[in-house]
């Protein structure tokens, strides 16, 4: 597990566009923080690195987003937990159906969504007080994972 502080907004993409290069068909990624921590930022980010077609906005209310690919690779699946009540309703999603084929990133899926593979990247935003500066920590679990020399993206 490592941690990452990231000082602007734009860091925050640039880093999700570095974590993108990392990312497969098949990979499931579990955004955990606060309100406002940035997850959505992230998100724009890594979909900039797919290569994906946008805009990438908070699904909250849609719950879920399909993003495809403008280049033949994986789609981005972008969901969005926070309204969820429990494991029914992330079922009812189907994220399983695509999850071999795209790369799923689940904002709030923390206690959710882990059940969905055994690899994933667990990350988790810290906004810092006073500032708008957030500290990343990304964990990976599963043996999709296990071989990564670093928990940090490609520089």
């Amino acid at each position: 597990m490592t941690a990452e502080r990231l000082a602007t907004a734009e860091d925050m993409r640039s880093y999700g566009a570095r974590l993108a290069a990392r990312l497969r068909p098949g990979d499931l990624v579990v955004l955990s923080g606060p309100l406002g921590a940035g997850k959505t930022t992230l998100v724009q980010g890594i979909a900039e690195g797919l290569k994906v077609r946008g805009p990438i906005t908070s699904p909250t209310f849609v719950i879920a987003r399909v993003h495809p690919s403008l280049r033949q690779g994986p789609p981005l699946v972008h969901a969005d937990a926070y309204r969820l009540g429990g494991d029914l309703e992330v079922d009812d999603l189907d994220l399983d159906a695509s999850l071999e084929e795209s790369v799923t990133v689940v904002e709030w899926g923390e206690g959710l969504v882990e059940g969905l593979s055994d690899d994933r990247l667990e990350i988790h935003i810290d906004r810092e007080t006073g500032d708008e500066a957030r500290t990343v920590t990304l964990r990976g679990v599963g043996p999709r994972w296990s071989d990564t020399p670093s928990d940090r993206p490609e520089e």
